[in-house]
């Protein structure tokens, strides 16, 4: 059974940073694309960032040069380095796997990030 389960949200304030995590099990971690998408409070699901199986990296032009997203196979994680964060910021971030293994889409709970003075 595949499992993502984020971690590392909370309060900041503007111009803060977070490092959010995205542990995986029961998957072949390094045959994932992994995507960090994110909901704000009355807003529908957007997708921020994403990492390939190689590793090349894709962002959304509301976080280009304030977040990075990077991979360790090794310890089966995705990780979301969030800098220059904004009001704006405020949402559950989701992570997403897609298993190449599989051909299937799987999703953690999410984890909230308020950005508040």
């Amino acid at each position: 059974q595949v499992q993502l389960v984020e971690s590392g949200g909370g309060l900041v304030q503007p111009g803060g940073s977070l490092r959010l995590s995205c542990a995986a099990s029961g998957t072949i971690f390094s045959a994932n694309d992994m995507n960090w998408y994110r909901q704000a409070p009355g807003k529908q699901r957007e997708w921020v960032t994403s990492i390939t199986r190689d590793g090349t990296t894709n962002y959304a032009d509301s976080v280009k040069g304030r977040f990075t997203i990077s991979r360790d196979n090794a310890k089966n994680t995705m990780y979301l380095q969030m800098n220059s964060l904004k009001p704006e910021d405020t949402a559950v971030y989701y992570c997403h796997a897609y298993d190449y293994s599989t051909l299937m889409n799987y999703w953690g709970k999410g984890t909230l990030v308020t950005v508040s003075s």
